[in-house]
């Protein structure tokens, strides 16, 4: 392919950037997360799906499937890529005499809050089910470095957990009161507020809550190209946005033990540990932003769909870099072995740096080759009729192996 011809070669689409921004927009803390599903996914996906494709949708939880092959015949290849479409979020703790908000701080370094404006979602005591959004409030914790303890002024200690309030900038009297009558009570639920937009940098863009709008983003345009392209005749694609991801997947998992699928591909940001600043002495292995989509081995990792994927990638030339995993993906890859489903599995990704703050940051290149990756490996077991079978049979043994010397 000449220099540039491919599309994560090139500057991603105004149409299709717009559609990356809307869906990490959108307000979906942890247990709330029909604001993406249902406010932006489902529409997206019902605009350019053929009427045999189906939505599925669950009980307990907002986490929604596009099923390409709804009536599929038993037998059937089922691949499901699933992105994650809750959001960490800070919560209500307490409500304090001077009308201070105590928050936790969830799985964000409390540090990276200070200073930030927020919205708290509210939901309406007189109308339970109804939510209110407040807006214009930031996240403190000192209330300014003049009242902070020398080993705080000089970064020998930090910002602790339970220092971070929300402010809402009340005077007069009575604030606790105040807070009270506007409905906030323990367990609202607070988000950065940043929407993403483009970066200084060569295609790069930053905001928050890349983790994980973006896989869902990359798994609904795979399915986009599929609805686009020839249709798959040998596999069932479930594109699945799931709940609960980010304190224990378990939203996938019940995608999982609903849907039993044959193979699971994870997709969920990854760090830039080349551009990480002091984990030199880590080891870890050196990803780069702007260097193609990454591939996880180790933990669960199935070796045979990774050699699917990789050679699906080769064909087309998408760069992709190799991430080593320990006991566990860290991403909804794991949701069969969580589920007791036998499934190949896998997870794919993009280097992002600043992960878990509101600037996180990312390659538009990355990203887009990430779905071209997963088009390319759908099509790819597609055309070579893979079927479960050869997924039970094809695993690598290690007494059947080439010996390598020295020179060769």
């Amino acid at each position: 392919m000449s220099e540039k011809s491919t599309p994560w070669q090139q500057s991603m689409p105004e149409d299709q950037f717009t559609r990356m921004r809307d869906i990490l927009a959108a307000p979906s803390p942890v247990g709330l997360e029909a604001a993406m599903t249902e406010g932006v996914l489902a529409p997206m996906c019902e605009s350019f799906m053929p009427e045999s494709w189906k939505i599925h949708r669950f009980k307990g939880n907002a986490g929604i499937v596009l099923d390409t092959y709804p009536d599929a015949p038993e037998g059937t290849l089922t691949v499901m890529a699933i992105g994650h479409a809750d959001k960490i979020r800070m919560q209500v703790r307490s409500i304090g005499d001077d009308g201070k908000i105590w928050i936790n701080s969830d799985s964000f370094l409390p540090t990276t809050l200070i200073g930030h404006e927020v919205t708290l979602f509210s939901e309406d005591p007189n109308n339970p089910g109804k939510f209110r959004s407040i807006t214009g409030g930031t996240v403190e914790a000192l209330g300014a470095i003049h009242f902070a303890e020398p080993a705080l002024r000089d970064g020998s200690r930090g910002i602790k957990a339970n220092q971070i309030y929300l402010e809402l900038q009340l005077s007069g009297d009575e604030r606790k009161k105040q807070v009270e009558s506007l409905g906030i009570r323990s367990g609202d639920p607070i988000l950065l507020d940043r929407p993403i937009r483009k970066g200084f940098g060569p295609d790069s863009f930053v905001g928050a809550y890349l983790d994980n709008g973006l896989g869902c983003f990359v798994v609904e345009e795979a399915a986009r190209l599929i609805a686009e392209g020839d249709r798959l005749e040998n596999i069932r694609y479930l594109a699945a946005f799931a709940a609960y991801e980010e304190i224990g997947r378990f939203g996938s998992r019940v995608f999982a033990g609903e849907m039993k699928p044959d193979v699971i591909i994870g997709v969920d940001v990854n760090h830039d540990y080349d551009a990480a600043p002091g984990i030199g002495d880590r080891r870890y292995t050196p990803l780069k932003m702007g260097s193609g989509m990454t591939l996880s081995v180790g933990a669960i990792a199935t070796s045979s769909l990774n050699a699917m994927i990789q050679n699906a990638c080769k064909e087309k030339d998408i760069p992709f870099q190799v991430d080593v995993c320990g006991r566990d993906t860290g991403t909804d890859a794991m949701a069969g072995v969580l589920a007791s489903v036998d499934a190949a599995a896998t997870s794919v990704g993009f280097p992002i740096r600043n992960m878990h703050t509101i600037s996180e940051s990312a390659h538009t290149g990355d990203v887009l080759a990430a779905i071209y990756a997963l088009e390319a490996s759908l099509r790819h077991m597609d055309f070579n009729g893979v079927c479960a079978d050869q997924l039970r049979s094809s695993h690598p043994r290690l007494d059947h192996t080439d010996s390598v010397s020295h020179g060769q």
